[in-house]
């Protein structure tokens, strides 16, 4: 199945959204402050511990689990800010033929590692998660296409970067082709530890993306209206990197509060690079979501 746009963020089962930045460090210890943080340090040693070494670990290590954007623009981005309100709204207009039915599987390739095959999904679904928008009424932005081929794109994974097969889209007025992954991502794992329910704060929304080196992590978190914002710190093992989430100067005086969450974009720095350990929600349990736009999931 196919997911539309994460451009805008969506909040779940709150209202009026706000989108801010801000940055936390690593260390070698989860570090607690006061009561709830000490809780939520021992919450996050115990995710790590049912992790590393688990069943569930090396199903996520054996997979493909995209960590960046499976859609991207022609290379050296887009012309003016009609063309990128256009990409961002998935508005597009078809003016070529879209390829016939393909092969079934394709393969999806690291660097010094064994091939995965991943079902391929063909020109008809992905051009119908790419435009989302396709009627475009006089005068709106948007972008046409004029013709659809089979090729490779580079997509950053929980497994370092792959090569993935994908579709390539001719735009008109460019050289270099819009390309989108057109292969499934791995189900993720049944993890081996459930979601904790006493203690406080928000799971993760999503994560945005890994730095270059590997060093930091960016990911969306949710935080109340009467805090002062959120915060995220990560407990390192060899095999996991466990983020906690929570949020900062929490109001506990009983005065009235609205209801609704904010989403916060945080950059976690670490002590070493991601590689292939799992990035997992110490609240959840479970792999931080990347949730790409107009991406694939299985």
């Amino acid at each position: 199945m196919l997911t539309r746009p994460f451009r805008v963020l969506a909040a779940v089962a709150v209202s009026g959204a706000v989108l801010m930045t801000a940055s936390g460090c690593g260390s070698e210890e989860a570090p607690g402050d006061g009561v709830d943080g000490a809780a939520l340090a021992d919450r996050a040693r115990t995710v790590a511990k049912a992790w590393d070494g688990s069943a569930a670990a090396t199903a996520w290590r054996t997979g493909y689990h995209p960590a960046g954007e499976t859609v991207q623009p022609p290379r050296g981005g887009l012309r003016g800010e009609a063309d990128e309100r256009a990409f961002e709204d998935g508005r597009f207009v078809l003016r070529g033929k879209l390829p016939g039915p393909g092969p079934r599987d394709g393969w999806v390739r690291w660097p010094g590692e064994p091939a995965l095959a991943r079902p391929l999904v063909g020109a008809d679904e992905s051009y119908r998660a790419l435009a989302v928008h396709r009627a475009a009424r006089a005068g709106e932005p948007h972008l046409t296409v004029t013709g659809v081929e089979r090729g490779e794109m580079r997509v950053a994974t929980s497994r370092g970067p792959a090569t993935v097969p994908a579709w390539l889209y001719t735009l008109d007025g460019y050289t270099a082709p819009l390309k989108q992954a057109a292969v499934l991502p791995s189900k993720s794992p049944r993890p081996p530890i459930g979601r904790v329910r006493d203690l406080p704060g928000l799971p993760l929304d999503r994560l945005v993306g890994t730095a270059p080196d590997g060093r930091a992590v960016t990911v969306i978190a949710l935080h109340g209206a009467c805090d002062d914002g959120a915060t995220v710190k990560p407990l390192e093992t060899d095999g996991s990197v466990v983020l906690l989430p929570s949020v900062r100067n929490r109001n506990d005086d009983g005065s009235l509060c609205t209801s609704q969450a904010e989403m916060q974009r945080v950059t976690v720095e670490l002590e070493r690079p991601v590689g292939d350990r799992v990035v997992l929600d110490a609240l959840t349990g479970r792999p931080v979501p990347y949730k790409g736009m107009r991406g694939l999931t299985p």
